[in-house]
């Protein structure tokens, strides 16, 4: 593979070489594919090297209609070799990624354009001697498997943060390459306090949203040969997350967990594996946590967010107030008493507080909202459990079962509790940083989400300033034209799997170029095209198999 010429440099008066791209022709039917990556020989002994973006097949026939005369009118038979022998070649359109010699002068005509090595490879996109290295997958090309390790600075931190995935639904593995990641996050800094107790450390929450999708990361899954040597060729452990506690909804069924999980299986992490628990929320931890539960209601003229106020302020009938039952019986109050201060003095009007009951009384039917907590039951606070999170534990709070509404206040309360501990880093042993992992991100940051969102500001809140504080945000989609253009924009590392013509259309894709674009629609499951601000080129990966055992 390595040094085989397979074209010349060609520049003409319509396609010139330029410092960003260059074209080179190549005989018919040579095998090359986007985002393969060649070399030139340049000035003063140094190597430029470029990535494909695009091949063409031409012949020397004026027009279709010459080709159709040519091949002796139509005649399709295989037998028929047509009145013309027509010359045929590629040409391809390469960008420019680097030069040995810092030099960026446009590739000279006629130059020789050769294959490269993986030491090339890896030299070209920015691979080779990576400092911090953290494996993301690997790439193949010319017959060859390449490992793809980044400098993790960009992703965790401190050089840049955060992570968005984005594809179609199923066919793009979104939450199996989140899990490659985060699997390869947690061997790489277990090692490292194990190397040096100095060492930074990482934590990692994560919101399992779909059916049983993240409940069995400890488990280890069955491996074929082909995925476990590729495990071996990128240097890692074939194994499952380790440190891992599952956090389930309470409920009073026969289990009391709201879950998708099979009874027996929770039940075997409840008694024997002892790694599970039972989370419930009781008015007196709640009250000032009620706007999340209004998230993503439009209030336009404030007037929700006026009622929760006065509660919280413990404005009348809600002074001490310590239930849910009396609460609901105060805002009951509320609906029938005229001359009630919260209607009286407040402002707010009747119509107001009847949306607030309508939605609150939908979302308190659940038995999560339950004010007793008996911690020999298994039953937790889910936020003073976050709160004690330590270095390379996973915590995995299930909410896939619950309504939107009350998925939205979970998801609000561990986020303001996740940004309570790294504001304060409050405590002994705090984790350096904290991975959330955010499936469905469109839920809760959308282009259509309310401004007023609390769950919005917080999103913002740890996109922006969230690299600072060690709370770094890996969130997944199916669209990522969707998402507020804040919380994308700030994503450090973006990674795209399959997606649809539509979606390729939009904005979020036209610095991509067409290619790039088409590819996007044909990609593989296990195929992802990544960008990161310490790659020199877009680069198309593929992951092995998940380690853990995966849930049907």
């Amino acid at each position: 593979m390595a040094e085989e010429i397979i074209g010349k440099v060609s520049a003409t008066d319509k396609n010139p070489s330029t410092i960003n791209e260059f074209y080179f022709w190549t005989k018919a039917g040579y095998k090359l594919s986007p985002f393969d990556v060649i070399k030139v020989d340049h000035i003063e002994d140094s190597v430029t090297f470029g990535v494909i973006e695009e091949i063409c097949h031409v012949t020397d026939s004026a027009s279709h209609f010459a080709s159709y005369i040519s091949s002796d009118f139509g005649d399709v038979t295989p037998q028929s070799e047509g009145n013309t022998d027509r010359l045929a070649f590629n040409y391809v359109k390469a960008r420019v990624v680097g030069n040995t010699g810092n030099i960026y002068t446009p590739v000279l005509h006629g130059r020789h354009v050769r294959l490269c090595s993986v030491d090339d490879i890896q030299s070209a996109l920015g691979l080779k001697g990576v400092k911090n290295p953290l494996t993301c997958g690997y790439l193949e090309m010319y017959g060859e498997k390449v490992p793809v390790e980044i400098n993790a600075d960009f992703l965790v931190g401190p050089d840049g943060a955060h992570l968005n995935i984005s594809g179609i639904s199923g066919l793009a593995c979104k939450t199996s390459y989140t899990m490659f990641l985060l699997n390869a996050l947690q061997q790489k800094y277990t090692k490292a306090l194990e190397d040096d107790e100095e060492a930074q450390s990482i934590a990692f929450v994560l919101f399992n949203v779909k059916g049983r999708d993240l409940l069995s990361l400890d488990k280890k899954g069955n491996l074929d040969k082909t995925n476990q040597d590729i495990y071996d060729m990128l240097h890692m452990e074939a194994k499952p997350f380790s440190n891992v506690h599952y956090y389930y909804p309470y409920s009073d069924n026969e289990i009391h967990a709201k879950t998708y999980a099979d009874k027996h299986y929770v039940m075997t992490q409840f008694d024997h594996d002892k790694n599970a628990s039972k989370y419930k929320y009781s008015y007196k931890f709640s009250k000032e946590k009620l706007e999340f539960l209004f998230a993503n209601e439009e209030d336009p003229t404030g007037t929700l967010a006026s009622i929760i106020t006065w509660i919280n302020n413990e404005g009348a009938p809600f002074c001490g107030c310590g239930t849910w039952h009396t609460f609901r019986e105060n805002v009951q109050k509320v609906l029938n008493e005229p001359e009630s201060p919260a209607r009286k003095s407040s402002g707010i009007q009747l119509s107001s507080w009847k949306k607030f009951n309508r939605i609150l009384e939908k979302a308190l039917n659940d038995k999560v909202f339950t004010d007793a907590l008996d911690p020999n039951l298994n039953e937790v606070d889910l936020s003073k459990c976050l709160r004690e999170i330590r270095p390379n534990e996973v915590k995995v709070v299930d909410i896939a079962k619950l309504d939107d509404k009350t998925q939205a206040f979970v998801f609000g309360d561990v986020m303001e509790t996740i940004m309570d501990l790294m504001n304060s880093k409050d405590g002994d042993n705090v984790p350096d940083k904290i991975v959330i992992f955010v499936d469905e991100l469109n839920k809760y940051a959308s282009t259509d989400t309310p401004k007023s969102s609390p769950i919005l500001r917080q999103l913002l809140e740890v996109a922006e300033r969230g690299r600072s504080l060690g709370i770094i945000l890996f969130s997944v989609e199916q669209f990522r034209s969707a998402i507020h253009d804040r919380v994308k924009g700030n994503c450090a590392t973006s990674a795209y799997g399959r997606t649809n013509f539509v979606e390729v259309g939009k904005s979020d894709y036209r610095y991509l170029g067409d290619t790039y674009r088409t590819m996007m629609t044909r990609l593989a499951p296990g195929e992802y095209i990544i960008s990161n601000p310490a790659l020199r080129s877009l680069i198309n990966i593929k992951f092995p198999r998940p380690t853990y055992k995966e849930s049907k």
